[in-house]
């Protein structure tokens, strides 16, 4: 009688009393989880991403059968049951991660199999008389990617490059399944005891919303700083 009695005494909190409560603790699981793992996860995925795009552009038959076999399962399996194999698979080979680097290495590897096919298609838009005026003043291939090639793929790569890193954003909510506590997990912990998952998967999505902004912001700018390099 006292229990029920006392629980009806108690008022549950509004959704908006819940929003104020939970806006800082979700906005710092984005600041300190979900920002880090998309930096990390995107670094280590384009440099993934280029040794394969040059695999993929290679004359050895070897490298190229390797990078199309990467890029082929990566493209053709989804993140969600990569996930899986990193964190709930390899421990019955003898490879256990924790959380955090088995989400950084699904998402790199995951990064890497469609920014490579970007990079390649970017890198073969620039005309050969490029590669061969670098021949003719004695640059190797190597150094001619690397200063001639590459900066003017680039203005080429970061649109689709920029939507790839959107992707990985939203897609580091999918990492909740392997324990990390990012934004959607803390908002699903904050929205449990009341059931006001309205208002916290809301304010999850605004963040995320924001930070999909910022990139967008930053890609126009990247985009203006590399047009410089594009030949006429």
């Amino acid at each position: 009688m006292y229990d029920t009695y006392f629980a009806a005494d108690v008022q549950a909190p509004t959704w908006w009393e819940l929003v104020k409560e939970n806006a800082w603790p979700i906005a710092w699981k984005g600041i300190s989880v979900t920002i880090p793992l998309t930096a990390l996860s995107f670094t280590l995925g384009l440099a993934i991403a280029l040794l394969a795009a040059v695999g993929r552009m290679s004359q050895a038959a070897v490298p190229r059968a390797v990078a199309r076999s990467y890029i082929s399962i990566i493209r053709g399996t989804p993140l969600l049951v990569q996930l899986y194999l990193i964190f709930f698979a390899l421990p019955q080979i003898g490879i256990d991660l924790n959380p955090f680097p088995a989400a950084v290495i699904a998402l790199s590897l995951n990064v890497g199999g469609y920014a490579a096919e970007v990079i390649r298609s970017a890198v073969e838009s620039i005309p050969r008389g490029q590669w061969e005026a670098a021949r003719t003043i004695g640059m190797s291939q190597r150094t001619a990617l690397r200063r001639i090639i590459l900066p003017q793929a680039a203005r080429t790569a970061v649109p689709p490059l920029s939507n790839t890193l959107i992707s990985l954003i939203k897609d580091t909510s999918l990492t909740s399944i392997i324990l990390v506590v990012e934004m959607v997990r803390q908002a699903q912990f904050a929205a449990a005891p009341t059931f006001q998952f309205m208002a916290m998967y809301g304010l999850a999505a605004f963040y995320f919303w924001v930070i999909c902004l910022v990139v967008s912001f930053v890609q126009d700018r990247t985009e203006e700083r590399l047009s410089r390099y594009v030949a006429h």
